[in-house]
């Protein structure tokens, strides 16, 4: 990793908050929320949790500051957004692997102390195709122990795009938006685009060298979420909030 100073990653960590809440308006609801599903199911104070496809760590410094006897493992395939995260979150408590997630070794890169109590994802797991997705989940709930979690939170779809429910999630998510005000943020591309530009990060735009593959052609639908699941043997799957076309999904092993 680079030498970023914490202050720095912190602002183009906040920035990215931002700007990700012109998509999601409740999306600290949804962080609640997560840790509401941690704090009710988990068995023990001092969780280990996986945050899969962490990005620059937004969901892992609020489960850190909720959870104070907790570590987290964030495992992306961003050099970019890792490069962020570690010096933004600066914690003994955190640390991240770089590794791809539709890849078959991601779980054994993670080189756990033990078994974790819980995969959590938000706004991540939308990248993946169905077959990597199904792929995925069944990892998980192999590596988890009875009452082990998976929590999902994302704009995850009714069915195929353009039919009637699905358009009016969006709609409902979008009015959403235009009433809190946060559609006037910084979007995805104008976010990205000052991150290439600032000087900064300039080694860490670099590591990145263009990013990874992101095209979604089999996107799955939040009843294949669930459905997937529990063929993999999740005891219990299902949804838990929405607004929206936002949810969040829970696993229980």
């Amino acid at each position: 990793m680079t030498g970023l100073d914490a202050a720095t990653a912190r602002y183009w960590l906040e920035r990215w908050d931002r700007q990700q809440e012109h998509y999601m308006p409740d999306r600290e609801q949804r962080f609640e929320v997560i840790g509401d599903v941690l704090d009710e199911l988990g068995d023990r104070d001092d969780l280990l949790i996986v945050d899969l496809g962490v990005g620059p760590g937004t969901l892992s410094q609020r489960l850190l500051d909720r959870f104070p006897d907790a570590c987290v493992v964030g495992v992306d395939a961003d050099p970019l957004l890792l490069g962020l995260a570690e010096p933004a979150l600066a914690s003994p408590r955190f640390r991240t692997v770089n590794a791809d997630l539709r890849s078959e070794g991601w779980l054994d890169a993670l080189d756990l102390e033990r078994v974790p109590d819980a995969f959590v994802s938000t706004t991540a797991l939308h990248w993946m195709n169905r077959d990597p997705l199904r792929a995925l989940i069944k990892t998980c709930v192999q590596a988890l122990k009875p009452g082990g979690l998976f929590v999902n939170g994302d704009h995850l779809y009714e069915g195929p795009s353009g039919t009637g429910l699905d358009a009016l999630g969006k709609s409902l998510t979008a009015r959403r938006a235009a009433r809190q005000g946060t559609g006037d943020a910084e979007d995805w591309a104008a976010w990205w685009d000052a991150v290439n530009r600032a000087p900064e990060l300039a080694d860490l735009v670099r590591a990145r060298d263009g990013g990874f593959e992101h095209t979604v052609h089999d996107r799955p639908t939040v009843h294949d979420y669930v459905a997937f699941a529990r063929d993999a043997g999740f005891a219990e799957a299902g949804i838990v909030w929405q607004y929206g076309d936002d949810r969040i999904v829970v696993g229980i092993r």
